[in-house]
């Protein structure tokens, strides 16, 4: 069990390090996005992490897309958005410069399902965004639904846990705890 500081520098690094992450924090939420309190995180500068979660997390179509979370003060520097996306609902391009450089999080036409936190409106996932551009340069992050193909989205630390142990998510994190599969006995 962490601090959350602590968590949020542990989850960055982690993620840089290309480790898949199943993310369990706070209350559930409604609505058709998952918006980072039941998701499945992961690095989206790494060119081959959609196909790898597609096959090997979530058990889908290799063409299924991934949305990204960002910093609210950095959503328009990457995507071409003319409003705030605060819950992944607009889709915008992301702009020339960086579609090469989040390759996870770019669709096959130059899009991206933008959602944006604030550090009000979510100061726990703002600072592991922080943390991540510290490592990266970039305040953003490949975000899904923490669920299996034909599976809910997980609700219960239990259901959290039985996705992690039956996909090939790395790290699970429920609220400042952090579990990973290198550190479980075989």
């Amino acid at each position: 069990r962490f601090e959350d500081n602590d968590t949020a520098i542990i989850l960055a690094e982690r993620i840089w390090k290309n480790e898949i992450v199943g993310f369990l924090h706070g209350r559930s939420e409604i609505g058709p996005r998952a918006l980072c309190h039941r998701s499945i995180l992961a690095n989206p500068t790494r060119a081959d992490m959609k196909d790898h979660i597609n096959a090997k997390v979530k058990h889908r179509e290799s063409f299924r897309p991934f949305a990204p979370v960002v910093t609210a003060e950095k959503q328009f520097t990457y995507f071409s958005l003319i409003q705030e996306s605060p819950y992944m609902l607009l889709a915008a391009q992301v702009k020339k410069e960086y579609a090469s450089k989040l390759p996870a999080i770019t669709h096959v036409d130059g899009s991206a399902r933008v959602q944006a936190v604030s550090n009000k409106s979510d100061p726990f996932v703002h600072r592991i965004l922080m943390e991540f551009e510290r490592l990266s340069g970039f305040p953003v992050l490949l975000n899904t639904s923490f669920n299996d193909c034909g599976e809910p989205i997980v609700e219960t630390p239990d259901d959290a846990i039985r996705t992690f142990l039956t996909t090939e998510i790395d790290t699970l994190v429920m609220e400042n705890y952090i579990i990973s599969k290198k550190d479980l006995p075989h």
